[in-house]
C-alpha cells in the first residue's frame, strides 16, 4: 500500500473565497440552504445598518442580494455583515484604520442609522447624480434617478412607472417600505448639503449583485480560466489559485484541462495534488511533467516556495523531503527524457539542481537510471576514476551520453543551444539563426528585434529574405502570447539613434533599468512584413475558435492601457491596472496620497512618502516629504514624518496634492516614490501599502483622514524591494501612469532631493518606454476580436460618443481590423443608447469603466477595468480580467484561418 503523500502547508495564504468572488466579480454569495422562507423583521431593520456602512465605503445592495439578507436570522446576517464590511475594508486598506460604523451590528442599531443612511444618499445625488437604480441597474439625468421617501433606496422613474402599473407602486422594491405622499427625497436639503461638502467627488456607487450557488461552486467557475493562462500569473492571481487549490473538490485531477500551459501554474497544482496524498497523483505527474525543469519546479512548489527558480527565491528556500514513491516517480520521468536536453536544463539552472539531487539521490540507483546518473556527474564535475559511490568504484553509466574527458572535471562533447545561435548572429547568418531559432518559437519571437538589427547591420536596405519570413511566419503560429504581444509592441514603433531603453530583470519584484542604445536601427520597411505577420496571426487567434458575437461594445479609452506583461513581478493592487497604462484621474481638485505600513515587534521599520516635482522639461522643481513639508502656497501637504509604525495599529503618512496649484507652481509632473530610509526591505514588514484617494471637495475639520468610499487605487509593498515608484501624475493633462516599479537602493536612499536627477530620468524614460505605439494595448485585443468574431462594433469614444462600423459585403477581416485599428472609415447613421443597444443579444463587451447599465437578457464576454452598474448583469455575460484576453490569444491550429 502506497505511503500516504504529506507536506506543509502555508496557513498564511487567505483562502477566503468571499472576498475572491467579491474582488473578481462584485459579488456576494448567499446560499439557499440557510435562508428563511421569509423576511425576517429584526433582519430587516438590521439591514437600515447594513446599507448605512456600505454606502460609507461605496456600495449599494442590490435589490436582489437585500432581499436575500432580509431572509436571514439576526445572527446569520450579523455574521455575514461583519465578513462582509471586513472584506471590502482590506480591499480598501481600512481595516487598520477604521472599525465599523455600528460596531454592535445588528443589534442595539443606534436611532440615527436611517438617518445617516438618508444623508450619504443625498450627498452621493448632489454631487453624481448617475448613480445606479437599485432595481434595475440604470443610470444619468434621462434615467431620473431619485431617494425613495422614507427609505432612501435608489430607483429610477421607468422602474417606478412599471411598478405603479403592475399595482406595486405603494413600496420600495428593495426594502418593502411603504413610500409617502411625495414618493421622492427632497435634495436640495441643508443637511443633504452639508454632507455633500464633506463627501465631495462624483464617485458612482458599486453594485453588488448576489451569487445563490455555494462559495465553491461559484469560485471555481474561475478556476480553469487561471488555468488556461498563457502568461505568468500575477501575485494576486496566484493567491487566488492557491485558495481554489484548497477548496477543490476530490476530483481535481479529472477537472484538469487536457494542457496547462504556464510551467509555474502547472506545478503549483500538480504540488497540490500531491499534498492532498495518495497513490492517483503519481499517474498525473507522469503523464503532465515532460521536462528536467518541470521536475524542478515542482519540488520548489512542494516546498512551500514560488516554482519560479529565481536566485532570490533559491536564497530563501529550503527544500523539503519526498516519500519514496514520488522520488521514484521523478526520477523515472528524469530518466525518460532526452539525455543531451537533460543534462543542458540541468546545467541551466545548475546551483538548483546540485541542492535537487540531495533529494533525488540519484546515484542510489545508477544502474536503473543511469542517463540521470551520467546527467548528474557532469553537473557535479565528478572525476570517475577517483569517485566511489557505495562499496565499489563508480563506472561511466551506460547510456547515449559520451563522457569524453575524465580529467579534473567531466564535461559534454556539445555545444548548448544558445552558443549555436550566438555563433550564427555573430557571422551575419541571420537566416540560420532563424532556423536555429525554429524549434523554440518563444525564443524565436523574443530576438526578433534582435535578428532584424544584424540583418540591417550586414545588409542594410534589403528586405528579409522570403525564406527567413516565411520561418518567422510559422513559428509565430506557435509562439505564447506574451512574446508575441511584446515583439508586436517593439517592432511597431519608431525609434531613433542614442535612444535610452527601459530593462525589466526577471524577478520577484518589478526592478527597471535603462540605458542609452546606440545599436542599428531597425528601418520600418524592414519590421513592417514582421509587424504584419503578426497582426495576421492576432486575428486569426481571434476567430480560430469559432464563437460570434451580435455586436461588439469597445471603448477608446483601452487605447490607454498595456497589455500585462511581467505579471509575475506586478504587485497585489484594489484595481488591476496593467503596468505603463496612463489613466484619468478623479474629477477633483485635491489628492490624497496616503502610506500605511506596521513593522514586526521586534524591528523598527522607518518607511517615508515623498512626492518630487519636475516641470515639462524634466527639471526639479520642488519637493514635499519629511524634509519640506509643505511645497509652495500649501500645493502639496505633508502630513508628518513617522519613524516607526509599532503594532497594533502601525503607522499613516499622507500627502495633500492640489493640482491647480501645482501647475500654477510651474510643476508639471508629479512622481509618487516610497522608500525605506533604514534599508529594510518591504517583505520583512508585517504589513504595508500605499495608493490614493480622490478628495473632490474640502473635508470639513474633524473628518477622519482615510476615507474608504474616496480610495482609488492601492498597491501593497512585497519583496526584497526597498524603493517603489508607484506613479506618475501628468499634472497638466489630469492623467496618472500607473508604474508600479521598484528602483535598486543598495547603497540606501535616504532623501529624495539627493536622487532628484536619477529619479526624474527614470519617470522620463518610463514614460517613453510605455507610450502606446511602442507598446501593444488592449485597444489591439479588443479590435483583433472584435473584428474576427462580429461583423458591427460600437466605439464609445474619449467623449462619451457612439460611433458604429460595419464590415461591408466581401470586406476582408484584415481591412475591416485596420479601419477599426485606425477609427477610420464609420458608418454613418444614429447610434442608439446603450442599454437598448446589447440588450437582449450575443455581445462582446470591453470597457474601461463599467458605468452603463446592466443590460437585461445579454450574453457574451465582458471586460472591464473599474467596477461599476455593468457589474449587475446576468451571469450570461462571462467576466474577463485583461490576463484573460492575452490568454484567448493561445497557439491554435496553423490550419484555422480567420475569414
Amino acid at each position: 500500500m502506497p505511503r500516504a503523500i504529506t507536506a506543509p502547508f502555508d496557513s498564511d495564504v487567505d483562502l477566503d473565497l468571499g472576498s475572491f468572488l467579491l474582488r473578481r466579480r462584485g459579488a456576494v454569495c448567499v446560499a439557499p440552504g440557510g435562508l428563511l422562507p421569509d423576511a425576517d423583521p429584526w433582519s430587516t431593520r438590521g439591514l437600515v445598518a447594513l446599507d448605512a456602512d456600505l454606502v460609507r465605503r461605496g456600495y449599494l445592495l442590490t435589490s436582489e442580494l437585500r432581499s436575500a439578507l432580509a431572509r436571514l436570522s439576526p445572527s446569520g446576517l450579523a455574521e455575514a455583515g461583519d465578513g462582509l464590511l471586513a472584506r471590502i475594508d482590506h480591499l480598501l486598506g481600512a481595516d487598520r484604520e477604521h472599525m465599523p460604523l455600528f460596531r454592535r451590528f445588528p443589534d442595539a442599531v443606534p436611532d440615527h442609522a436611517q438617518l445617516f443612511f438618508t444623508r450619504q444618499i443625498r450627498a452621493f445625488l448632489l454631487n453624481q447624480p448617475r448613480q445606479p437604480c437599485a432595481h434595475c441597474g440604470r443610470r444619468g439625468a434621462e434615467a431620473g434617478i431619485g431617494a425613495l421617501a422614507p427609505c432612501a433606496h435608489l430607483l429610477c422613474a421607468g422602474c417606478f412607472d412599471g411598478l405603479t402599473a403592475e399595482g406595486r407602486g405603494e413600496r420600495c422594491p428593495t426594502c418593502g417600505t411603504p413610500l409617502s405622499a411625495g414618493t421622492y427625497l427632497s435634495e436640495d436639503n441643508r443637511i443633504g448639503r452639508k454632507a455633500a461638502e464633506e463627501f465631495g467627488g462624483e464617485r458612482a456607487l458599486r453594485p453588488l449583485r448576489l451569487i445563490t450557488a455555494d462559495q465553491v461552486t461559484a469560485a471555481m467557475g474561475e478556476f480553469d480560466r487561471l488555468l488556461a493562462r498563457r502568461t505568468p500569473l500575477s501575485p494576486q492571481d496566484r493567491e487566488d489559485l492557491t485558495a481554489l487549490l484548497a477548496h477543490a473538490p476530490q476530483d481535481l485531477p479529472r477537472r484538469l484541462p487536457a494542457q496547462i500551459p504556464v510551467r509555474e501554474t502547472k506545478a503549483a497544482v500538480l504540488a497540490a495534488l500531491l499534498r492532498r496524498g495518495g497513490a492517483d497523483a503519481l499517474p498525473v505527474l507522469a503523464e503532465r511533467v515532460d521536462t528536467a525543469t518541470d521536475v524542478l519546479r515542482l519540488l520548489w512548489a512542494w516546498s512551500g516556495a514560488e516554482p519560479d527558480l529565481l536566485p532570490a527565491t533559491a536564497r530563501r528556500l529550503r527544500l523539503k523531503g519526498l516519500p519514496r514513491p514520488v522520488r521514484r516517480v521523478l526520477l523515472d520521468i528524469l530518466e525518460g527524457l532526452d539525455p543531451t536536453a537533460l543534462v543542458e536544463d540541468l546545467r541551466r539552472h545548475r546551483s538548483a539542481w546540485l541542492r535537487a539531487g540531495e533529494l533525488l539521490h540519484p546515484y542510489e540507483h545508477r544502474r536503473r537510471f543511469p542517463n540521470v546518473t551520467t546527467a548528474f556527474v557532469v553537473l557535479r564535475g565528478t572525476d570517475l576514476r577517483t569517485h566511489e559511490v557505495g562499496r565499489e568504484h563508480a563506472e561511466p553509466p551506460a547510456g547515449p551520453l559520451r563522457v569524453v574527458s575524465l580529467g579534473e572535471h567531466t564535461r559534454l562533447g556539445f555545444t548548448g543551444f544558445a552558443g549555436r545561435v550566438e555563433a550564427l548572429l555573430a557571422a551575419g547568418d541571420t537566416e540560420g539563426a532563424l532556423r536555429a531559432l525554429a524549434g523554440r518559437p518563444g525564443e524565436l519571437v523574443r530576438r526578433l528585434h534582435h535578428v532584424l538589427r544584424v540583418h540591417a547591420t550586414v545588409a542594410p536596405g534589403t528586405p528579409l529574405p522570403e525564406s527567413a519570413l516565411d520561418i518567422v511566419t510559422t513559428a509565430l503560429t506557435r509562439a505564447a502570447p506574451g512574446p508575441l504581444l511584446g515583439a508586436y509592441g517593439a517592432l511597431r514603433g519608431t525609434r531613433t539613434a542614442g535612444e535610452r531603453r527601459l530593462y525589466f530583470p526577471r524577478g520577484t519584484v518589478s526592478l527597471a533599468h535603462a540605458r542609452e542604445d546606440h545599436g542599428t536601427l531597425v528601418p520600418a520597411e524592414l519590421a513592417l512584413p514582421v509587424v504584419e505577420s503578426i497582426e495576421a496571426e492576432l486575428l486569426r487567434r481571434s476567430g480560430a475558435d469559432g464563437e460570434r458575437y451580435e455586436l461588439a461594445l469597445l471603448d477608446e479609452g483601452l487605447g490607454e492601457l498595456v497589455a500585462p506583461f511581467a505579471e509575475r513581478a506586478a504587485a497585489k493592487t484594489l484595481v488591476c491596472v496593467p503596468r505603463g497604462s496612463r489613466q484619468r484621474l478623479p474629477a477633483g481638485e485635491r489628492l490624497r496620497l496616503f502610506l500605511h505600513w506596521m513593522q514586526p515587534a521586534e524591528l523598527r521599520v522607518d518607511l517615508d512618502l515623498s512626492v518630487a516635482l519636475y516641470d515639462e522639461r524634466w527639471r526639479f522643481t520642488g519637493l514635499c516629504d519629511y524634509t519640506s513639508l509643505v511645497h509652495g502656497d500649501r500645493a502639496a501637504v505633508h502630513s508628518g514624518d513617522y519613524v516607526s509604525a509599532p503594532p497594533p495599529n502601525g503607522a499613516t503618512e499622507f500627502v495633500d496634492l492640489d493640482l491647480a496649484r501645482l501647475v500654477a507652481g510651474g510643476s508639471r509632473y508629479a512622481v509618487m516614490i516610497v522608500f525605506s530610509y533604514n534599508d529594510v526591505a518591504f517583505e520583512q514588514l508585517t504589513d504595508a501599502f500605499t495608493g490614493f484617494m480622490d478628495l473632490g471637495g474640502a473635508t470639513t475639520a474633524g473628518s477622519p483622514h482615510f476615507h474608504p468610499r474616496a480610495v482609488r487605487q492601492r498597491l501593497d509593498l512585497v519583496g526584497d524591494a526597498k524603493v517603489c515608484v508607484p506613479m506618475i501624475v501628468d499634472l497638466a493633462d489630469r492623467r496618472y501612469t500607473w508604474t508600479d516599479l521598484n528602483t535598486g537602493a543598495d547603497g540606501g536612499f535616504h532623501s529624495v532631493y539627493r536622487h532628484q536627477a536619477e529619479v526624474g530620468a527614470l519617470s522620463r524614460d518610463v514614460l517613453a518606454h510605455f507610450s502606446p505605439e511602442n507598446r501593444a494595448t488592449l485597444w489591439d485585443l479588443a479590435v483583433a476580436r472584435a473584428a474576427a468574431c462580429t461583423d458591427e462594433v460600437v466605439v464609445r469614444g474619449l467623449d462619451g460618443g457612439l460611433r458604429c462600423w460595419r464590415r461591408g459585403v466581401g470586406e476582408s477581416v484584415d481591412a475591416f481590423a485596420a479601419r477599426l485599428r485606425a477609427l477610420r472609415g464609420q458608418d454613418s447613421g444614429t447610434v442608439s443608447a446603450l442599454p437598448q443597444l446589447i440588450a437582449g443579444r450575443r455581445a462582446f463587451v470591453a470597457l474601461v469603466d463599467g458605468d452603463i447599465p446592466a443590460p437585461e437578457q445579454v450574453s457574451g464576454t465582458l471586460y472591464r477595468l473599474y467596477p461599476g452598474p455593468v457589474d449587475a448583469a446576468p451571469e450570461s455575460l462571462e467576466r474577463l480580467t485583461a490576463g484573460d484576453l492575452v490568454a484567448g490569444l493561445a497557439p491554435r491550429s496553423a490550419g484555422v484561418a480567420a475569414r
